[in-house]
Parts: structure tokens; sequence; C-alpha cells
């Protein structure tokens, strides 16, 4: 556990302020949830919840089902980062987290299906995959609210992806969202 140095004080309600800076730092924005777990030392740990992340398994079964259907590297994100990958290469990029450009556009409930050096080509992640050629991006939308992004890429220049990718992700999406419902 890293200190920060900031000491702050509960209200007579029993909140306390999360310093902007750990909040920007952590990307925890207005409304996010977050966990609550104490341990015997009587320390309290906050942790952003991923309603999506408690379903990591099925999220990764759904990814490598995609990989193999589609032929392109699947990605399934969180608000965060990365919780599920499969198909060439993609190991290094689970846990990992997205980058501001994909959170932005997820946020703004857009779908993306773009190539290499178009204006609306998103970088997925904030480190790593560097050699993307194309993309394909749809939010998971649940009761109203994004709650993470489903992602197909691919690193062959000669390859272009159409209207079967973007259904199948908006088809992913779609489905992930309404698991998450019930």
């Amino acid at each position: 556990m890293k200190a920060t140095g900031i000491v702050r004080r509960i209200d007579d309600l029993g909140r306390i302020v999360i310093p902007k800076e750990i909040r920007r730092t952590l990307r925890i924005r207005e409304a996010d949830p977050l966990e609550i777990f104490t341990d015997r030392d009587g320390e309290i740990i906050l942790k952003k919840y991923s309603p999506i992340g408690e379903m990591s398994t099925f999220a990764r079964q759904y990814a490598e089902s995609l990989a193999q259907v589609s032929g392109h590297t699947a990605l399934i994100a969180d608000r965060d980062q990365f919780i599920a990958a499969a198909g060439g290469g993609s190991k290094q990029i689970l846990g990992k987290s997205i980058s501001r450009e994909l959170e932005e556009r997820i946020e703004n409930r857009e779908n993306v299906m773009a190539k290499k050096g178009e204006k609306n080509f998103v970088k997925v992640a904030a480190e790593g995959l560097e050699e993307v050629e194309n993309e394909a991006i749809s939010p998971i939308i649940c009761e109203g609210d994004v709650i993470g992004a489903v992602v197909l890429l691919n690193n062959d220049p000669k390859t272009s992806m159409g209207d079967v990718e973007q259904k199948l992700i908006q088809s992913a999406a779609g489905f992930l969202g309404r698991q998450m419902e019930q």
C-alpha cells in the first residue's frame, strides 16, 4: 500500500472526500460504484467496482469465441481496463488500462470502425498494441449506463473490417449488456 500523505476528516454524516488528484489518477468519476473492504488491522480499502468484471470468466469465453469466428483479436473492457482478450498477441493487453481516447468514445456511446490513419481511428490501449491497422469498437450498455466495450483489432494492412465485424461486436456488446441486467 502506498501512502499519499493526505489526511481527511469524516463529516457528521460519515462521509469522506476522496481528493481530486486521487480521483483523477484512478479515473474515479462521480457516481462510480466503489467496493468497501476491511481487514484485521482496521484498514478500510476502497476499490472501484466493475460490474462487467464480475463476469470475467464469461467475458473471457466470449472473447475467445469472437476471436475464433472473426479471425481478429477480440478484447472486452470495462470502463478502465481490458478484462478479457483472445486472438493473436492479446495476452499482453489483459489487465492493462484503456486509453483516454477509447474511454471518451465509449462514454459518448460511439461505435467506431476505422483503419489506421483515418480521422476516427482510436488508440485503444494506454500502452502496447502499437501495430494495429484496423479496429471495430462498440460500447456495452447495461440499464442505460455504459459499462465497457467490445473491441476487434487486426494488424494486417491488407485486411479491412466491414459490416460483418460491426454487426458482430454490436451483437456481442448488446448480449453482454443484457447479461449484466439479469
